[in-house]
């Protein structure tokens, strides 16, 4: 990128995060894919490698937050946000999102990509997050009601559709008719 010198100058050659001053690298904050200065930090390679790896999070990797969260600039608050609401399970990460401020901007910017609370998510009877366009297989015998036939254990249903408010149903078409399935009767084929 043609912007580390600025980079590095802002960040006086250390982690914007931890303070480490090894293994630098520049991590893009997303939405933004552009060489703006206000839109990258410089951070180590293992805390890239866990932000990039959602569920590779070492709580104690993240203690460095606790200061981080002060930072005058608006790009370090935003992973800080985002990184504390991941971690949010561990405890700590919750004192210090209280403590947090980020003007209305900072904040938008920051819940941009993150997953929605209160989203309806479909699982799987395997705990599989299962979504539009999915492939399942039925795991019993299903009496298909309005319809005489049941729908025969091993039966593969493709490019389902998600019931968007109710988390337990999802729709397919099984021997030509298009049918409500309860998710706890499926299991996601991976691919």
């Amino acid at each position: 990128m043609k912007i580390e010198k600025s980079l590095r100058a802002r960040a006086g050659n250390q982690c914007e995060l931890s303070g480490a001053v090894d293994d630098l690298v520049i991590h893009q904050v997303a939405p933004f894919e552009d060489e703006a200065l206000d839109h990258v930090i410089l951070i180590t390679a293992t805390l890239k490698s866990q932000i990039d790896n959602d569920g590779t999070e070492k709580a104690n990797d993240w203690r460095c937050l606790n200061e981080a969260i002060w930072s005058e600039t608006e790009a370090v608050k935003v992973v800080a946000y985002r990184m504390l609401h991941r971690l949010k399970s561990e405890g700590w990460p919750a004192d210090l999102l209280d403590m947090m401020y980020l003007d209305e901007n900072t904040l938008a910017w920051a819940k941009q990509g993150m997953p929605d609370e209160n989203a309806v998510v479909h699982l799987d009877s395997n705990g599989n997050v299962l979504q539009a366009g999915d492939s399942v297989v039925l795991i019993k015998d299903l009496k298909v009601k309005g319809a005489n036939f049941t729908a025969k254990r091993g039966t593969a249903v493709r490019r389902i559709s998600l019931v968007h408010d109710n988390a337990g149903q999802i729709e397919g078409k099984v021997e030509g008719q298009h049918i409500v399935i309860l998710t706890e009767f499926v299991k996601k084929q991976l691919k």
